[in-house]
């Protein structure tokens, strides 16, 4: 195992998580993408990128299962750099196929990217909070849903569901305003056309 990258990881990751509660203690985080979060995404990006050039990605076996989930949080984190995130879906996949990572970690990048480009999910670990609930992105096939989730190692639905209750809810004129901004920055970084 990789220590020392293993500690850059989980300071990377420590950093998100510092700043993501300090700003959904305010209020601030759920106000759209604060520039401070995109800074400290970007900043994380680019120390994954180059851990990933000398390195590869970083599997379990690597830098411990604390260390891979780290790398995956940063990666999926990376929202401002289309190209990277799916750089490390593919990455992901590999030692996804190779049981080098949880397969968890794939279906969630596998998603994110999905919603960002407008396409319908997978996997359902996607949501949108809405004035009446967290509700799920579009579903690729619901009908094959719970057999995907268990696949990856995932919860049922109503469980990731339940969880998404706890984050406050958007009133209908913020939820119309944070989805007209989503919809330019999806564009201004390359997400859609």
């Amino acid at each position: 195992m990789l220590d020392i990258v293993r500690k850059q990881l989980l300071a990377m990751r420590a950093r998100d998580e510092q700043l993501r509660a300090e700003l959904a203690a305010d209020g601030r985080l759920f106000d759209g993408y604060h520039p401070r979060m995109e800074e400290v995404h970007r900043a994380n990006a680019r120390e994954l990128r180059s851990l990933i050039r000398e390195h590869g990605w970083p599997t379990e076996g690597l830098v411990g299962p604390d260390g891979a989930e780290a790398a995956w949080l940063v990666a999926q984190h990376a929202i401002g750099e289309p190209e990277f995130m799916r750089c490390c879906r593919s990455l992901l996949e590999e030692a996804n196929s190779l049981g080098l990572v949880p397969r968890w970690h794939f279906a969630y990048m596998d998603d994110r990217i999905r919603v960002f480009e407008g396409r319908p999910q997978r996997f359902g670990t996607q949501f949108d909070l809405m004035p009446d609930g967290p509700r799920i992105h579009e579903l690729e096939d619901p009908s094959q849903l719970d057999a995907w989730r268990k696949e990856m190692g995932l919860p049922v639905l109503e469980v990731a569901l339940a969880r998404a209750q706890a984050d406050p809810l958007p009133s209908p004129e913020e939820y119309a305003v944070k989805k007209a901004a989503e919809s330019l920055w999806r564009q201004e970084v390359g997400w859609t056309g």
